[in-house]
């Protein structure tokens, strides 16, 4: 039961960015389709698969207790780092060139995912899933390679992950088309989905270290 837990865990860490996304599709009214969505999920299972299995293989080479040690260490600053990146920040607004978000979309695509409906058609066509299934599942690559690491089952790990991808950027695109100005005390609901995503990193990381 404790080993579902942990990858369930895992899945939504994973998600928790897709549901941000699909929340400022629903504000502006992009659409994402049921084919434009299962692409998505398809390539977090993909991504998530691989890196799981990249964990698990090198944790064989790394003696006694050691790949945990490191699995759980990864997956804290991790954690640490995008629970930081949700942080109200004291800078003025910066103004963004519109030509430096398309020159670098996959980086700039999860804090403007506008940039992923590059014809402006108002839905994500079946090519522009393909980059934003790719920039989604980042944080599965590097959860994957921790979980495997924590000898989490691939296909379980991958296939929660992928059913949590589709069922986020549905929901999130869902709610924001009723919820634009909704807020969890002073972060909105995609910055708290964020934040969520590495609180349950660090909770998973202190399980596996202390238990």
């Amino acid at each position: 039961m404790t080993g579902w837990l942990v990858v369930l865990g895992f899945a939504v860490s994973s998600s928790v960015d897709n549901f941000g996304v699909g929340l400022s599709y629903g504000i502006r009214g992009i659409k994402v389709g049921m084919s434009a969505n299962t692409i998505i999920a398809a390539i977090c299972f993909i991504f998530s698969m691989v890196s799981t299995i990249l964990g698990r293989r090198l944790a064989l080479l790394l003696p006694g207790i050691l790949p945990i040690v490191i699995g759980a260490v990864l997956l804290f600053f991790i954690g640490i780092r995008i629970v930081l990146i949700t942080m109200p920040q004291q800078k003025p607004p910066k103004q963004t060139d519109p030509a430096d978000l398309t020159n670098n979309k996959i980086d700039n695509i999860l804090s403007h995912p506008e940039i992923a409906d590059s014809d402006q058609s108002g839905e994500i066509s079946l090519q522009e899933a393909l980059l934003l299934g790719v920039a989604l599942s980042v944080n599965a690559l590097t959860n994957g390679l921790g979980a495997g690491l924590l000898d989490c089952t691939p296909v379980a790990l991958s296939f929660t992950t992928a059913v949590g991808s589709y069922i986020s950027l549905w929901a999130g695109a869902l709610l924001g088309k009723k919820a634009a100005n909704l807020h969890v005390g002073s972060f909105n609901l995609g910055e708290f989905s964020t934040l969520l995503s590495g609180v349950i990193l660090i909770l998973i990381a202190l399980k596996t270290a202390l238990f």
